[in-house]
């Protein structure tokens, strides 16, 4: 038996979605049982999956076997000395907390459980983190995305994806959407909200809050996928792999682990400066054939990436 852990608080947080993947490509031939370690857990996730709260109290908790904590932690909880202790112990590290590595790869001694093995969702995260431990992209589920057929008439429109949350936008980007704005160009946000006092409505801006849309819906209409973040470290950045699933061109700045896969102007394009960004938009907006050609590398890449080939060794890791 496999249990997977996870605080399941945000329906459109990557850990959970991470979690979700994971579960649903280990259930198709191993028993797997989801378990939400807080108290906050999403109503709708517990309507739309099999997630149980642990509580020995109960006797709702894990029986042994394998133990996944993604995105959630053991530390300073009664119930990991109330449960059977787990044959393995496996840590999805998708953040970027240094000390909270330090606190969950060393078990209470009292506890006895086995030494938690780490797994990392990108190769920056683990140069940035000067840690080892193996690395597995973070599943996604590529077949839900496909490149849009035809372009729709409308203005060109450059857009990103992302959570509510104020340190997902970083401080320069609302200049940037104004300049874009003054250029003729739509932009589009979903995880918008942040920005509202910031930009001054225009009729070619539109803010959503997080989920009005599926991801699947949302990013194939935009023309070019933008990404930056404020003070969160991307580790991994799911959502530019999902846009890249959607044979989008995406303009990402170069700190995040999505880096490591895009290949300057030939399956997406890195930038450092807001200035490089806004020349690399223009020149996107001024080249359609180009959009298209990098857009197509784009889509190989993420079907390299998520093979089934590729996707068979990270399950191995957990099944052994």
């Amino acid at each position: 038996m496999i249990h997977l852990f996870n605080g399941f608080q945000n329906p459109f947080g990557g850990s959970e979605r991470e979690t979700l993947d994971l579960y649903r490509l280990l259930s198709a031939d191993v028993p797997v049982r989801l378990w939400a370690t807080s108290s906050r857990v999403s109503d709708k996730l517990m309507r739309q999956f099999p997630i149980r709260p642990v509580s020995p109290a109960t006797r709702n908790a894990p029986d042994g076997g394998t133990y996944v904590f993604l995105g959630a932690h053991w530390r300073n909880k009664l119930w990991p000395y109330l449960i059977p202790k787990p044959r393995r112990l496996i840590y999805v590290f998708n953040t970027f907390h240094p000390k909270i590595i330090a606190l969950t790869t060393r078990m209470p001694r009292l506890l006895g459980w086995p030494d938690a093995e780490l797994v990392l969702i990108s190769d920056f995260q683990k140069r940035l983190l000067r840690v080892e431990g193996v690395v597995h992209p973070s599943p996604i589920d590529i077949d839900r995305f496909a490149p849009r057929q035809g372009r729709p008439d409308g203005p060109f429109t450059v857009g990103r994806l992302s959570r509510d949350t104020a340190d997902k936008h970083h401080a320069d980007d609302a200049a940037l959407y104004e300049a874009l704005l003054a250029d003729g160009v739509a932009v589009r946000i979903q995880g918008g909200m942040p920005l509202r006092d910031r930009l001054a409505p225009h009729p070619l801006l539109e803010l959503l809050p997080q989920g009005q849309f599926a991801a699947e819906q949302f990013l194939p209409t935009l023309d070019v996928f933008y990404y930056r973040t404020g003070s969160h470290v991307e580790t991994f950045g799911r959502v530019v792999f999902e846009a890249m699933a959607c044979g989008l061109p995406v303009v990402c700045h170069v700190h995040g682990g999505y880096a490591d896969h895009i290949r300057h102007g030939e399956n997406g394009f890195l930038f450092e400066t807001t200035q490089q960004a806004a020349g690399i938009l223009a020149e996107l907006k001024a080249d359609p054939a180009r959009r298209v050609t990098v857009g197509k590398k784009a889509r190989q890449t993420v079907e390299q990436l998520f093979s089934p080939q590729a996707l068979r060794q990270q399950l191995d890791f957990y099944r052994r």
